[in-house]
């Protein structure tokens, strides 16, 4: 019997992956169906097969944009890790300095990005640097605040263990919290991966020579939906394998852990 719901889980699990393959099959099925039993313009609503015959025949346009965007981002992003995750256990550590600067993480995130992208721009002028300014802007808080928030909330009663036993503040941070926290950490990097791309193109949006942000502005002005279409599936595509990287890592380092590994 055990067995046999070992299977019955294994099946389950199998067919929740195909899940969103089919349902998303299905959407591009719909949409090629009415878009094609309707005659909409292409201007309007383009097909799924004219997404894909714009995407093979701008391929070489889109490539140089894309890499662009994608060097804006991980240039963001990565600052974003390491600055995200050094202030989120500087503000679960210290609680004098989580209630210094929180409250200023969440003005920065009440002020829309359409009004801070023009004063970069004015500040760093038109290359690279107010593009990662812009994509750091948007990765740095759910890492922090998730990170920190994971350091604060963590079991209390295995703290009290370690302290009973000998244990100073900083060896229960490294022996307890920290693990006990990652899952937090890697949630806040699962939302800054999503955004990354994104926040790179609405940065390109205000001012840029090249990018997946200045290469959509020119299809819409130009009436290209096709193009512009594919545009956003590479977009999305880019921001999907970034999440799944960051999942990659995350069964890593938690099958390291539940395996016996310490951080040290």
């Amino acid at each position: 019997m055990k067995r046999k719901s070992k299977n019955i889980g294994t099946k389950r699990n199998t067919g929740m992956d195909w899940l969103p393959v089919g349902f998303s099959l299905a959407i591009l099925v719909t949409w090629y169906v009415v878009v094609t039993w309707h005659d909409v313009p292409e201007f309007i609503l383009p097909s799924p097969v004219k997404v894909i015959e714009e995407l093979i025949g701008s391929w070489d346009l889109l490539l140089e944009h894309t890499l662009v965007t994608i060097s804006e981002a991980f240039l963001g992003l990565f600052i974003s890790i390491v600055l995200g995750t050094a202030i989120g256990f500087a503000m679960g550590y210290f609680e004098t300095f989580r209630r210094m600067v929180y409250p200023l993480f969440v003005m920065t995130q009440t002020v829309p990005l359409f009004v801070l992208a023009p004063l970069f721009i004015l500040w760093f002028g038109f290359g690279i640097l107010p593009k990662i300014v812009v994509v750091f802007m948007v990765c740095f808080f759910p890492i922090a605040v998730t990170f920190a928030q994971g350091l604060v909330q963590s079991d209390s009663g295995m703290d009290d263990l370690l302290s009973v036993m000998g244990a100073t503040r900083w060896k229960i941070f490294r022996i307890s919290r920290i693990p006990q926290a990652l899952p937090h950490l890697f949630s806040g990097l699962k939302i800054a991966a999503t955004y990354g791309i994104v926040g790179a193109v609405l940065a390109e949006w205000v001012g840029a020579q090249k990018g997946l942000g200045v290469f959509m502005t020119r299809a819409m002005k130009s009436f290209r939906t096709g193009v512009l279409f594919a545009d956003v599936l590479i977009i999305v595509l880019l921001s999907m394998l970034l999440y799944k990287a960051v999942e990659w890592v995350e069964r890593i380092v938690c099958r390291n852990i539940t395996n016996g590994g310490k951080i040290t």
